[in-house]
């Protein structure tokens, strides 16, 4: 369903989508089946697809906080977009100066077209004093010019009300008061036993799970340079039977909590991804979204473009666009289990080796609808996150919980905590913590942008969306080869609860090696 537009005479509920922060990359060549996407949330790059969703942000906040605004461009480490609050009030007001200007001229206007439409009217016979004398063909050819100065002032009142919502949509959301500023996270709780607590009474070699996945022939690293090149791996054996296990734990955890399974699409169109908040490239200028090539002729015919989707956030969120919710329903909860695809390049996968970061994964999502109420948002957000706390402390691992600070939060997020598990490997990096699930609180920032609205009270509003991990896969399995290992049995310990997903298998044990 396509919704009307507004008029361009009101301004402050209409947003497009935003205008490109980034130089577009080439295009691989058209043999190759995939591409790096240029900018998925930088629209401009190319036509605004007809069936994209109609995007509505509250211009007017804007218009009436810029200093709210630019603070919290400055804080989240938008520093480019800190003026747009500034330069939205600019346009508004050239706009407003249009809108004078052209009734003025539509008011003559009408004057004219009242005495063109009486003929037998004489020159000297006429209502308006000023055109008394004035020859019908001299009023015809003001008419006339009138006409084209409203169309050219209709042309700059339609490009200023475009420069508006580009910048409108570019700004991040809002920033929760929970949040710390600035860039260092606030330690919220830890979970399970620490290791290194052992390791003053035991003779444990810790080893990097690239080296026990080497020793147990479970990981293959080299077979997926020569196929696919960095950044992609192989799952042997109990590895492979291992992330199975680890997905059927994080859902039948997920469904116990009466959250729905849902197996979505990997494939998504670009204004989607957009829409849900996902930066093309990261603070480094890197690549981070595959994009499938297009031909010439779909570009032509204005088809959308396809992109690979990074998590199952961005195909449950499509799944309510341009959709009315029943408010009985919400929370609407869904967990899914998908591939991802992240192009992670550069500076941030560097001096990362093994399944820490990488191309294409396995993850568990979890995603919610609420109602536009902080207290409703944040009982689901805590119940994600003690999901998330449930499921890494029933596999034995030492974690943290962080307050995720202002400079770590995506465009969409409003307030972020993330679960850091210990990696014994990575002691020399952030003292061992790495990352394996995240959880955000967006307010309305992706339903606004996908015109999913839900009818409250009698008022057409929008919901507010939750979206956390359940499961990331190669992390999480790397955390329990690292944290399982024994070197002197060389075996890595199966967690408890994976063992009926793992044949009752207690151990992983050096693969028989087939050549």
């Amino acid at each position: 369903m396509k919704l009307s537009r507004r008029p361009l005479t009101c301004l402050e509920c209409i947003v497009s989508r935003p205008r490109p922060r980034h130089t577009p990359t080439r295009q691989l060549h058209h043999s190759s089946p995939l591409r790096q996407a240029a900018s998925i949330t930088d629209p401009n790059l190319q036509e605004r697809p007809a069936i994209a969703p109609k995007t509505v942000i509250d211009i007017k906040h804007i218009r009436q906080n810029p200093e709210l605004y630019e603070q919290n461009c400055l804080e989240r480490n938008y520093a480019s977009q800190s003026s747009f609050p500034y330069r939205i009030n600019d346009l508004h007001a050239q706009w407003q100066e249009r809108q004078r200007s052209a009734r003025v001229l539509r008011e003559r206007s009408n004057v004219l077209r009242r005495e063109l439409a009486n003929p037998a009217a004489s020159a000297d016979d006429v209502a308006d004093e000023s055109l008394r004398g004035k020859p019908r063909d001299a009023i015809l050819a003001e008419a006339r010019e009138l006409k084209e100065q409203l169309s050219r002032f209709e042309a700059e009142e339609e490009a200023l009300t475009s420069e508006m919502q580009s910048l409108a949509a570019s700004l991040p959301n809002l920033t929760s008061e929970r949040t710390p500023r600035g860039g260092e996270p606030e330690v919220l709780s830890y979970i399970g036993s620490h290791p290194e607590t052992q390791k003053s009474s035991s003779d444990r070699v810790w080893r990097s799970h690239v080296h026990v996945g080497a020793e147990l022939g479970i990981l293959d690293f080299a077979a997926s340079a020569t196929v696919s090149g960095w950044g992609w791996y192989y799952l042997l054996g109990a590895a492979a039977q291992l992330e199975q296990a680890l997905v059927s734990y994080a859902l039948a955890t997920a469904s116990r909590a009466g959250w729905t399974q849902v197996s979505p699409p990997s494939v998504v169109y670009g204004h989607i991804a957009s829409a849900c908040g996902f930066r093309p490239r990261d603070a480094n200028g890197e690549q981070q979204v595959y994009a499938l090539a297009q031909s010439e002729a779909d570009r032509a015919r204005g088809r959308p473009e396809l992109v690979l989707a990074g998590t199952a956030e961005i195909p449950l969120a499509g799944m309510k666009a341009e959709a009315e919710l029943d408010a009985d329903h919400l929370p609407l909860k869904r967990v899914a289990v998908s591939r991802c695809y992240r192009a992670e390049a550069g500076a941030r996968g560097v001096d990362t080796k093994g399944l820490y970061r990488v191309h294409e994964f396995t993850k568990v999502e979890m995603f919610a609808w609420t109602a536009p109420d902080m207290d409703a948002t944040e009982e689901v957000f805590d119940e994600m996150v003690d999901l998330q706390t449930d499921i890494l402390h029933g596999l034995g691992l030492h974690c943290r919980v962080l307050e995720m600070p202002s400079a770590d939060l995506g465009a969409s997020a409003y307030r972020k905590v993330d679960v850091e598990t210990y990696f014994p490997s990575r002691r020399d990096r952030n003292d061992g913590w790495g990352e394996v699930t995240s959880a955000s609180i967006c307010t309305d920032y992706q339903t606004r942008r996908l015109a999913t609205r839900v009818r409250l009270d009698g008022k057409m509003t929008y919901p507010w969306t939750v979206n956390g991990t359940a499961m990331a896969v190669p992390r999480v399995l790397a955390a329990i080869l690292e944290n399982g290992w024994d070197e002197n049995e060389m075996t890595v310990t199966i967690p408890p609860v994976l063992r009926p997903w793992m044949d009752g298998m207690e151990v992983i044990g050096p693969a028989k090696r087939n050549g």
